[in-house]
């Protein structure tokens, strides 16, 4: 089981450092997908971006690893506001099919529950 952990906080890990880059190479992509009412959308991702990375980079360190897991928790939860409109305003984001959109969300779940894993020792 130790073992599993360890390989499920990498792949977790890689996840947002992954998903972190993203932010900085294909920016124009995440600008598209922010909600109208938030401010500062380019600040935004590159912000997002910038925590993701972060976060990811300091789950893989033992003495942090609690931290970012809640960080990341945090995370999760701020940007599911965003999904939730993206998801009730599907027509408006044409490059992206409505049933990728609406899965998004369950799988924020899973992503928060993965990330509570690791805020156990």
């Amino acid at each position: 089981m130790y073992i599993f952990k360890i390989v499920m906080k990498w792949l977790f890990a890689a996840i947002f450092l992954s998903a972190g880059t993203l932010h900085f190479v294909i920016t124009d992509s995440f600008v598209k997908v922010m909600p109208p009412y938030l401010p500062w959308h380019l600040e935004l991702v590159y912000i997002s971006g910038v925590f993701e990375i972060v976060l990811g980079a300091m789950l893989l360190i033992p003495k942090c690893q609690v931290l970012a897991a809640w960080g990341l928790i945090a995370l999760l939860i701020a940007v599911f506001p965003a999904n939730v409109h993206m998801a009730l305003h599907a027509s408006d984001y044409p490059d992206f099919p409505a049933s990728t959109i609406w899965l998004r969300l369950p799988l924020q779940g899973v992503l928060i529950a993965w990330a509570y894993w690791f805020t156990r020792r």
